[in-house]
């Protein structure tokens, strides 16, 4: 097609000549990225095929069931191939899992007990899982159940510290979680690699140990997934990768056989377990969103990358930086200003398909402890695997870019973010050129 027209309709939607000439010309740098991306999502796509075939999902796995939900053949074929794909013994996936933080709270509530103590040996928790744990007090934590916590922060570089990590485990210590993203901080997401590491060293102190990997935004960015290299259970979202922009609700937790199990009899009743929970009529999204994950990660891939070569070329640090390797779908960019900051979000907004006139505010966001300004007009509410943008109104004013069901979304999203920088004057426009 002819490049001029793909140019006018950039331009249409706003897009300078500058802002767009500078996209193009970090895009042509990055062809041979973006082809390694396209061989890795080609590789999982296969993985999440063969799981569906190995447990021969049919037509008839498509009908929704409701009330008890007894007997539901699309549930219990679901978390079969859940199972198979991320190497599980079983899997628990669920509509009525609401969110990633439930999932999260949901695993860790249901395999600890009164008395056991929790350890992270990766640094503080995202901020939502402050309150569960209770390092924030709130009703229903952790700690409120006489569960203590342990954390060890990670040494200046970002590597693990292992020291401290030997003298925190101790006879208490029945469960540790580990983050793979970084959530929001500026600190290396873990790969699947590292976090084998970690759990072998944890693995040979105490055995018998729990490890949790918190796998958000990580799914099908590499070949292999955290249970492969040792983790017991692996907790996630299906409004983040797994559900691949079409699950409108919904989460994971994917083991060990009596992990999973203490967690389906938490989410319903002892007795009960995953006998019960209805399909509802969102099962077909569940299995067709899986189905494409590997695609639409790709394409949030694709668009982490064309960020941190945007905003690194003008000055911005960005975690990863333009050439690492990536082990998420997040880019963090330092904008280094509230103002940065607001004006990256309503570049995001911006370039929305749905509600792409509102301007993003900073609000009081329930389970964070300052104001976050949050960008997405996305087709599911919260759903950070839909082109978003992020960050709390607070120094260093970072923002956490992440998602775009379509390479070419993304590509939008980050251009126009440039171009509001661009247009109050908050970039070099000597460097856009």
């Amino acid at each position: 097609m002819n490049q001029k027209l793909i140019e006018e309709q950039y331009e249409t939607l706003g897009i300078s000549k500058e802002v767009y000439a500078f996209g193009e010309k970090i895009e042509q740098e990055l062809k041979e990225r973006f082809e390694a991306i396209d061989a890795m999502a080609e590789f999982n796509q296969m993985k999440v095929i063969r799981a569906m075939q190995e447990n021969k999902v049919s037509a008839e796995c498509f009908s929704q069931s409701n009330g008890y939900g007894y007997n539901d053949l699309g549930r219990d074929t679901l978390e079969k191939v859940y199972a198979s794909c991320f190497h599980g013994e079983d899997a628990l996936v669920r509509p009525q899992i609401t969110c990633g933080t439930h999932a999260l709270a949901l695993a860790l509530m249901s395999n600890l007990r009164p008395g056991d103590e929790l350890l992270s040996p990766v640094g503080k928790p995202y901020d939502t899982l402050e309150e569960v744990i209770g390092i924030r007090p709130s009703k229903g934590s952790l700690a409120e159940y006489g569960i203590s916590y342990r954390q060890v922060d990670l040494l200046e570089d970002g590597s693990f510290d292992y020291e401290n990590i030997k003298k925190a485990v101790n006879e208490k210590t029945k469960l540790v979680t580990i983050q793979r993203s970084k959530g929001y901080q500026t600190r290396p997401t873990l790969s699947v690699a590292r976090i084998g590491e970690l759990i072998s060293f944890i693995k040979e102190i105490k055995p018998d140990v729990i490890c949790m990997v918190d796998n958000c935004y990580g799914e099908f960015v590499e070949e292999k997934e955290p249970l492969e290299v040792g983790a017991d259970m692996i907790v996630g979202s299906l409004i983040k990768n797994a559900g691949g922009g079409l699950a409108p609700i919904g989460g994971y937790i994917v083991g060990k056989k009596e992990c999973v199990e203490n967690a389906a009899y938490r989410l319903t009743s002892p007795g009960l377990g995953k006998e019960v929970g209805a399909s509802l009529n969102v099962i077909q999204s569940f299995y067709q969103g899986l189905f494409q994950a590997p695609v639409v990660v790709s394409g949030a891939l694709k668009g982490a990358i064309f960020a941190a070569n945007i905003y690194e070329r003008l000055g911005f640090p960005v975690i990863p930086n333009g050439t690492e390797s990536r082990h998420d779908i997040i880019q963090a960019v330092t904008l280094n200003s509230a103002e940065g900051l607001i004006a990256f979000c309503e570049g995001i907004q911006a370039a929305a398909p749905v509600d792409s006139y509102v301007k993003p505010e900073p609000w009081a966001m329930p389970g964070y402890d300052s104001e976050v300004i949050m960008a997405a007009g996305a087709f599911v509410q919260g759903s950070s695997i839909e082109l978003s943008a992020d960050g709390p109104l607070k120094p260093p004013y970072a923002v956490y870019f992440q998602g775009g069901i379509t390479w070419y979304h993304a590509k939008l999203g980050i251009l126009m973010s440039l171009q509001k920088l661009y247009e109050q004057k908050l970039v070099n426009m000597d460097c856009l050129c």
